[in-house]
């Protein structure tokens, strides 16, 4: 077959591709659209500003998978290698503070199994009856606060826990050793929040480096940098991504727009989450949605001055 006819084929599969993925979805493939970075905090009860029940987090999940969310981590989003079914968006789960309700264990017969009712157990559970939802997650700890946040207040379960996250597939970024407000603080004070609380990490999983950090309280240090890279007391850190506690939907990773040093995110909050689960059912084409192949990006023709001048070379880029 000649080179001509070779390429007419690989054109009309991809035509075939895109059009069973409008089919199957009702959304056509969009990898120029925004996507969600969930930010929770409390799973407890009562329900408020910063509290997210368990029941409640269960119905989020539910919300997300029936709409055609699925669950990918941080990484995937800053390597844009975004691997999801065609019709399908990605969404970040968040979690800050490392709370008790987060990830709690109970001992039954002796033997410490996840609580149901705290986020680990109730995401664990979904997972379990929806595997196509993905398992991800990226868990912002604290490991030198006062109790309750210090590593979810489990002293004698704080390695497992990481242990657990790690291989399971989960992220930990960093959120500092105690909450520190990073604009209050000299250079020095700011490298040994974000130093010590990797190398307390570390001491429960060995040589793992958080990829991000999450700002206490959305606030930057005077200097950006000190917080993506350095080194206090012997150890070293590199952030390849900085998260804001707000701003709304963001941009696609492969879009000009894209800034990993701000990214912003959105507060699972009723009010918050549900007006961007809204906004995307009203606008649908703002909405970033899988080709299903994470070797091609597919975009809206009149978009395409939006790409990232810098995408990989062996990237293919298909316009619709």
């Amino acid at each position: 077959m000649s080179a001509a006819g070779r390429s007419l084929i690989g054109a009309l599969l991809v035509m075939l591709a895109l059009a069973a993925s409008v089919s199957a979805s009702g959304l056509a493939p969009n990898e120029l659209g925004r996507l969600m970075i969930l930010e929770y905090h409390k799973i407890d009860y009562p329900e408020e500003r910063w509290t997210r029940t368990p029941e409640n987090f269960r119905r989020d999940l539910e919300t997300l998978y029936a709409r055609g969310y699925r669950l990918v981590n941080l990484s995937a989003v800053l390597d844009g290698r975004i691997n999801l079914p065609a019709g399908t968006t990605p969404v970040v789960l968040t979690f800050d503070d490392s709370s008790p309700g987060q990830f709690r264990y109970l001992v039954q017969n002796g033997t410490p199994v996840i609580d149901p009712k705290s986020g680990v157990g109730v995401l664990e559970a979904f997972i379990t009856e929806r595997p196509d939802f993905g398992r991800a997650g990226t868990f912002y700890v604290l490991p030198g606060a006062s109790k309750p946040n210090r590593l979810f207040d489990q002293p004698e379960h704080e390695g497992r826990k990481l242990r657990f996250l790690v291989e399971q597939g989960y992220e930990v970024g960093n959120h500092t050793l105690w909450h520190a407000n990073l604009g209050k603080y000299p250079e020095s004070t700011v490298r040994d929040q974000i130093a010590e609380a990797q190398v307390w990490i570390q001491r429960h999983v060995p040589n793992y480096k958080p990829r991000s950090i999450a700002l206490p309280h959305g606030v930057y240090p005077k200097d950006v940098t000190w917080a993506l890279a350095g080194s206090a007391k012997g150890s070293a850190y590199k952030h390849d991504a900085i998260l804001m506690v707000a701003g709304g939907a963001a941009p696609s990773p492969f879009a000009r727009t894209f800034d990993s040093v701000r990214l912003p995110r959105i507060q699972a909050v009723e009010r918050d989450l549900g007006y961007w689960l809204s906004y995307f059912e009203k606008n649908p084409g703002e909405r970033y949605v899988s080709d299903g192949d994470a070797a091609t990006i597919t975009v809206p023709a009149a978009w395409r001055d939006r790409l990232r001048k810098d995408l990989p070379k062996n990237v293919r880029i298909i316009e619709r």
